[in-house]
């Protein structure tokens, strides 16, 4: 679960995807993976709704045609960033992490000690692209809105399922609200996503992490 958990942290940030083939007549090819990075970054700083097809384009350093053929629209843009953040498999990587860990306790201080390490990257924007990128209620920014809640229910969904079966197999009490202690998780890898953009360094956040760990019930 940890290589798992540590192979997704560091593929948050670079995932290799083949650059489109040049064609006589399209713009001028460009590094993909460097623009996507780019993208991502700013998404990240500025939020959805915040960040503009002109701001992309500066930041990214491509033209506007090379960013149509190449990614789409802004919400075409901003989906294969999340992707990219998430390593390429989308929730589908952290949700088998998560029923393959030795624990619930495992994937629950798996999840937070990821949060903690990827809100607090040097070479990245402080908090959770995922937690922070849309906090707009405007209806322009609301299906975006909806696809990331979708993937936060679907993690979230998995490591309550993991509870459960350690309820079932007597790892946990029999007694134990699996989903309080998921929601729980949850609600501290939104909160430490808070904390890291208002200037909250990692080791805070590893000590807020410990601190949750040690009111996990235990049987």
């Amino acid at each position: 679960m940890q290589r798992e958990v540590n192979h997704y942290i560091s593929n948050a940030m670079k995932v290799s995807a083949s650059s489109p083939a040049r064609r006589i007549g399209r713009p001028r090819s460009f590094d993909r993976d460097a623009a996507l990075d780019a993208a991502m970054h700013l998404f990240w700083s500025q939020g959805f709704e915040a960040t503009s097809i002109s701001d992309l384009i500066r930041t990214m350093g491509i033209t506007p045609p090379s960013l149509y053929a190449a990614f789409g629209d802004k919400r075409q843009l901003f989906r294969a960033c999340i992707e990219r953040y998430l390593g390429g498999g989308g929730a589908a990587t952290i949700v088998r992490s998560i029923a393959h860990a030795v624990s619930a306790r495992d994937a629950a201080h798996d999840l937070l000690t990821a949060a903690a390490v990827g809100d607090t990257g040097d070479s990245t924007p402080p908090g959770c692209l995922l937690a922070s990128s849309i906090v707009s209620s405007s209806a322009d920014a609301a299906d975006m809105r909806e696809e990331l809640a979708i993937i936060r229910r679907e993690i979230e969904a998995a490591l309550r399922a993991r509870i459960r079966r350690d309820v079932d197999e007597g790892i946990l009490p029999r007694d134990s609200d699996a989903e309080a202690l998921a929601g729980h998780v949850f609600a501290v890898v939104q909160g430490m996503s808070t904390l890291a953009k208002d200037g909250a360094d990692r080791d805070k956040l590893l000590r807020i992490v410990s601190s949750v760990m040690m009111c996990w019930p235990r049987a």
